[in-house]
């Protein structure tokens, strides 16, 4: 009898960075929570998980980070606000948010790597498959880009990483992989992985295919964890985790499909802010005729 594969609920959120790119914004107001137009970059990411299935969102905090907390959880004072203003549309809005999934939220006591921040999460997830987004890429497609993740998940009932083809001269900004053959593979997205390198150069990467931050992980992600080595700077990534289980199992990659919002850098948010504004209709036409205007100048 074949193994029945467990369904995937719970999704890891870690958010316990400093968010140095943005600083001074981000001295005060978690890089989580910065907008694209009207909605904060998690709130994003958040939906693209409970649009994929997942029902309990567990994220991972640090100092300063309170904001976040706030966001996802009800606000009496202002609905009661909006009720009396009847502003019902804002308020159908407003409610939605809180009740989008089951929340739980884990503290990281200090800022010790990607991969820690998931080991303090280990006692929610339990001997379960769960998935990891981070906080900074966001995929635009009619199909959520962790539901994309599942799917392969369910045929192959082995860890999946998000990635995407790089030009070679920007390998030393991700994670990359390299590939093996898989003789039962007809998927040309999808990759049997064999290597993995934080950030190399050009000349050392193993191939142009780059991680981006979604992933669906096996519960044997956590002992990988406690074994694994710490990197260089004496954080614990979660890549030293991957490079210990694809010793004893199976690590596939995926190229999603949809366009890559790097909103973790300036100007990945400032082209997302600007796609999502022209795709809305209260907001594109205006907005398109003022950049015709700009760039006749």
């Amino acid at each position: 009898m074949s193994q029945k594969i467990p369904k995937i609920t719970k999704a890891v959120f870690p958010a316990a960075g400093f968010g140095t790119r943005f600083l001074p914004v981000t001295k005060s107001q978690p890089k989580e929570m910065l907008p694209i137009v009207d909605k904060p970059v998690i709130q994003y990411l958040v939906e693209e998980a409970v649009d994929s299935g997942i029902t309990e969102i567990i994220i991972v905090t640090g100092r300063g980070k309170r904001a976040i907390e706030d966001h996802f959880d009800s606000s009496w004072e202002l609905e009661h606000n909006l009720v009396e203003k009847g502003k019902h549309n804002l308020l159908k809005d407003i409610r939605k948010i809180s009740r989008l999934a089951k929340f739980i939220y884990v503290r990281q006591a200090e800022p010790k790597g990607d991969g820690d921040a998931i080991l303090c999460a280990k006692e929610v997830i339990g001997n379960e498959p769960f998935a990891v987004l981070f906080g900074d890429d966001i995929i635009d497609h009619k199909t959520p880009a962790t539901k994309q993740l599942l799917d392969i998940f369910y045929q192959k009932n082995s860890c999946v990483i998000a990635l995407e083809k790089v030009q070679p001269e920007k390998t030393h900004l991700y994670g990359i992989v390299g590939t093996k053959q898989d003789a039962s593979n007809t998927n040309p997205r999808l990759h049997l992985i064999n290597s993995l390198i934080e950030k190399p150069q050009p000349a050392q990467a193993p191939s142009d295919l780059a991680i981006i931050g979604k992933y669906i992980l096996t519960p044997e992600i956590i002992p990988a964890l406690l074994r694994a080595r710490p990197s260089h700077d004496s954080e614990l990534r979660l890549i030293d985790g991957l490079l210990e289980l694809g010793k004893t199992q199976s690590l596939y990659g995926y190229q999603v499909e949809g366009r890559h919002y790097d909103t973790g850098d300036k100007l990945g948010l400032i082209k997302a802010t600007i796609d999502f504004a022209l795709d809305r209709p209260d907001l594109g036409p205006e907005l398109k005729k003022y950049l015709e205007d700009l760039f006749k100048l």
